[in-house]
């Protein structure tokens, strides 16, 4: 009997760590996602890369005998799955994880990953917001700061290129886009760019609070559009494989936006009346939950305000 009152008191001193260790873990609703019910997809992009998509970030996987690169790690809870369908690409190991910026649905495999001997890498704005407690506004959850062992040991300020499996693989930093760390990836043989979450088909959406700014997201996509040609393949942070012209479209669209709330600015409009006359309206923008036009039109007005003088040169 004392035994059996042991245990129990064992098992509920466990439970308790592990419940302290999810609140702490993360503070708000988080991703609120059925791990059990998520499809993972592969497809074949171009060339020697590859992309992966379940429920968090698009992942791009460049495969060869040299083992394989990915482009983020979605959610620690699809990593075995992930492994699975990686290795129906290639059962080469995984060597280099480029995270494209901070957000854990992009980056909480990190840790897994790099257990099994990936080498993580990204800008080093991701390295600083992971080692800290970091609150995404999307999702209205403060996340803990991420382990040692799950951050980036590979951080660069501008650009990093790689030379794997026959393939020239460009990394540069787009400053203050979707985020203040963002990373594009750049598979020049196979003509293929990974441009994370800066590129959203149904309508732009940044971290105000991380360093994103509504400039910045136009201003890498310009980088991207200058870089690339007709036949180059985009992955997204989310969503289908794009073209250069579903790009220049979605970058067109927000360069109208500007100019519709510059001019209200200019006309001595408040954010009350720009929200109002719907700025963004004909472009079928829609926003994920827990973040709404309003809200995004609020950002983009306040970032106008503050540099009105300087945005109808650009």
């Amino acid at each position: 009997m004392f035994e059996l009152s042991r245990l129990v008191v064992i098992v509920a001193v466990w439970a308790l760590v592990l419940w302290v260790k999810v609140v702490v873990a993360q503070r708000g609703p988080g991703f609120e996602i059925d791990f059990d019910a998520v499809e993972i997809r592969t497809q074949h992009v171009a060339g020697r890369v590859h992309m992966v998509a379940a429920e968090g970030g698009n992942i791009g996987v460049l495969a060869g005998e040299d083992g394989l690169l990915l482009v983020d790690d979605q959610f620690a809870q699809l990593t075995d799955g992930l492994r699975r369908s990686i290795a129906e690409i290639s059962p080469e190991p995984i060597r280099f994880i480029i995270n494209t910026h901070f957000h854990n649905d992009h980056t909480s495999g990190n840790e897994n990953f790099a257990a099994a001997g990936a080498t993580i890498v990204a800008h080093e704005n991701v390295r600083r917001v992971l080692s800290a407690p970091h609150f995404m506004e999307t999702v209205n959850t403060e996340f803990a700061a991420f382990p040692d062992s799950a951050l980036p040991v590979v951080t660069f300020e501008d650009s990093i290129t790689f030379h794997l499996n026959g393939e020239e693989v460009e990394v540069f930093h787009a400053p203050t886009a979707h985020t203040d760390g963002d990373a594009i990836i750049y598979f020049h043989d196979s003509e293929v760019i990974h441009i994370g979450d800066i590129f959203r088909a149904r309508g732009p959406v940044y971290d105000f609070n991380n360093g994103g700014s509504y400039q910045g997201v136009i201003r890498a996509m310009d980088s991207v559009l200058l870089r690339i040609g007709e036949t180059t393949k985009i992955i997204p942070g989310h969503g289908r494989i794009a073209s250069r012209s579903d790009l220049q479209r979605a970058r067109d669209s927000m360069v109208t936006v500007r100019e519709r709330v510059v001019e209200a600015i200019a006309e001595g409009k408040t954010l009350e009346q720009v929200i109002a006359a719907q700025p963004t309206d004909g472009f079928g923008w829609e926003m994920p939950r827990l973040l709404s036009i309003e809200k995004i039109t609020e950002w983009i007005f306040l970032e106008l305000s503050a540099s009105s003088s300087n945005v109808a040169n650009e």
